[in-house]
């Protein structure tokens, strides 16, 4: 039984114990990211039950990440202090909670409930999974780790739209798709318990710790915010989610006022957009490992991403290809993900990898929360365009954070000239 319990991966390193951690990891982010999405795609049915507006829908998105982003820097310090996988356990029981709520909601406060439960669920994932990854998994295969972790997190993105609304008219009823989505994290739940000897992170006792990691020299908690390469991959995070709460939160109602497409074919455009997310973030786990300057890489494919959304703002193009057009820029960004990672962690210090995740992550947070009102009273306000042509802003200014991050990592890896004697 203990065989069963504590698989290989848990003791033998190697390819099959990279594995294993990977995929257990990867699995509990896709969860994660399914829960970013447990509302919005239901939207409009709220708007015809509940009579709310895009504005007050928006605000739930506010109430959801407010709540993961201050959770998300905090749990960072909960991990580096009591491990990731207790704290990982904990987050999937909250969005079973969440999607319980959902169901059971009867107007706004019901669903303020559940917003709340599922940011609570989101805010450790981050910090607990790749605290996983870079204690766990060896460092030939750690920038494919990197990329499998954001794959499975965009194929939750683009899974959420289609299972909500996909059960929720087979059904005949949202509540019944929400009954349905609280089984989803409690059968991961379940198989990461099963196989909790894999993940499990204790300091100095696993094979991939770094040299000298257990002797580091202590420094203040908080002695990581004065690094500025957090900072501006903060501010990466920051720009390339607010266009990504764009898409996700209301794409769907833009391009059926714009185009007059039908809410069933908008909800393929948001899964499209992820799915090419996943494409681009498998290519980005080849380049992270060849290019040096990956700024560069990353400033070509968000830059066309934001033309390809321009594009589609214009209300230039035929119905079905603004849709097509839309979901195909998700690869740029995609694109972006493992490179990203690999530069949080050349930035965290030793034992402090879990409140660095934590808190350039919380960008992420921090860019739903701020967009999705905003983005909301656009499309309530006649200008489904701006839905489009805000994110592609958003997407160039991400840009500018990562041209701004590849300096900072150029300049302090630089060898400093010797003085003159």
């Amino acid at each position: 039984m203990s065989a069963v319990l504590t698989p290989p991966a848990a003791a033998v390193p190697g390819a099959r114990s990279d594995y294993t951690v990977i995929g257990l990891v990867g699995l509990a982010h896709g969860t994660s990211h399914f829960f970013h999405l447990l509302l919005p795609p239901l939207f409009p049915v709220f708007i015809r039950d509940f009579g709310l507006n895009y504005s007050q829908l928006g605000l739930l998105v506010t109430l959801f990440f407010v709540i993961s982003g201050v959770g998300q820097a905090l749990s960072g310090f909960l991990v580096d202090r009591i491990g990731a996988r207790p704290v990982l356990f904990a987050a999937l029981s909250c969005f079973v909670a969440a999607a319980l709520a959902a169901a059971a909601a009867q107007g706004y406060g019901g669903l303020m409930l559940a917003a709340a439960l599922a940011g609570l669920g989101n805010s450790p994932f981050h910090p607990a999974g790749f605290t996983i990854l870079n204690k766990r998994v060896s460092q030939p295969r750690l920038g494919h780790a990197f990329s499998v972790h954001g794959i499975t997190g965009a194929l939750g993105w683009a899974l959420a739209p289609v299972f909500l609304i996909g059960l929720g008219q087979l059904a005949g009823s949202w509540r019944t798709a929400y009954l349905c989505a609280a089984l989803v994290p409690l059968a991961v739940l379940a198989l990461l318990f099963l196989y909790r000897g894999a993940i499990g992170d204790r300091p100095g006792a696993l094979a991939h710790d770094k040299p000298g990691a257990e002797a580091a020299p202590l420094e203040h908690a908080l002695a990581f915010l004065k690094l500025p390469a957090v900072w501006l991959c903060f501010s990466f995070f920051f720009w390339i989610t607010a266009a990504l709460s764009a898409i996700q939160g209301f794409a769907g109602p833009a391009l059926s006022r714009m185009y007059a497409l039908p809410l069933s074919a908008t909800a393929f455009v948001v899964t499209g957009y992820m799915l090419c997310a996943a494409a681009g973030m498998v290519v980005g786990g080849f380049v992270v490992a060849r290019v040096q300057a990956l700024e560069r890489t990353i400033a070509a494919a968000m830059a066309v991403s934001a033309a390809m959304l321009l594009l589609v703002a214009s209300g230039w193009l035929p119905a079905l290809l603004a849709g097509t057009v839309a979901a195909l820029a998700g690869f740029g960004t995609g694109l972006a993900g493992p490179s990203r990672d690999m530069l949080i962690k050349r930035a965290a210090p030793p034992g402090a990898t879990g409140r660095v995740y934590g808190t350039v992550y919380s960008g992420l947070d921090v860019g739903f929360a701020l967009a999705a009102p905003v983005f909301g009273a656009l499309l309530d306000g006649g200008l489904p365009q701006a839905v489009f042509s805000g994110s592609a802003l958003a997407l160039l200014l991400g840009v500018v954070s990562a041209a701004l991050v590849g300096w900072r990592v150029r300049a302090t890896a630089a060898p400093r000239p010797a003085a003159a004697s």
